[in-house]
């Protein structure tokens, strides 16, 4: 072996170590926050009733259905003109969730829940789409099972200049303990240690 390249190469590996365990520690701090405070918004009776309602309603949706839906979603999104999104801000299940982001001071910088096909059932602002549902934020959470928690990467948000990441879960059903949905925060890393 090459001892020039392999010194360059461990002392490469050496320097993208605190990298790799600050990556690491911020990983571990927003699966704590998920597990400690932001579950709470996975089981409120509002979100679990906005999401059991919306599975009922579109239980018979296809797959064209959804695209179509999405792409109505996404040209709104361009437009003044946005029922389907007014919508869903609309909702009560909305509404909770925009206060209750607005009471993490900055911390919490989006939140919005999907159903059991990965569209969007409230959210405290405006999504670039409707469907989740070909997204890991859903399909790494809905798709695994009860408890599973995905941790997004690391990006920087041009608006407000600064690092988040997205944090999602499931929701669970309380009485069955069933999968019904899953739940995205958009997370300022300012305020995560």
């Amino acid at each position: 072996m090459n001892t020039t390249f392999s010194t360059v190469f461990g002392a490469a590996i050496l320097a993208m170590l605190p990298s790799i365990v600050s990556a690491q520690a911020q990983s571990d701090a927003l699966r704590q926050l998920a597990e400690q405070r932001l579950s709470a918004w996975a089981s409120n009776d509002i979100i679990i009733s906005a999401v059991q309602q919306q599975n009922a309603a579109n239980s018979g949706l296809s797959q064209a259905d959804i695209d179509a839906m999405d792409q109505t979603w996404r040209s709104e999104v361009k437009s003044s003109d946005r029922p389907s999104i007014n919508s869903v801000l609309s909702r009560a299940a909305s509404t909770w969730l925009n206060e209750q982001k607005r009471a993490t001071a900055g911390l919490v910088t989006e939140v919005f829940v999907m159903d059991n096909q990965g569209l969007n059932v409230a959210q405290s602002d405006i999504t670039s789409d409707l469907w989740q549902g070909d997204e890991a934020k859903w399909q790494e959470t809905f798709g695994t099972g009860a408890g599973a928690i995905h941790i997004g990467d690391v990006e920087l948000d041009e608006s407000t200049q600064t690092f988040q990441s997205q944090v999602s879960m499931t929701i669970s059903d309380p009485g069955s303990g069933d999968v019904i949905g899953a739940i995205t925060f958009g997370i300022n890393l300012d305020y995560v240690r």
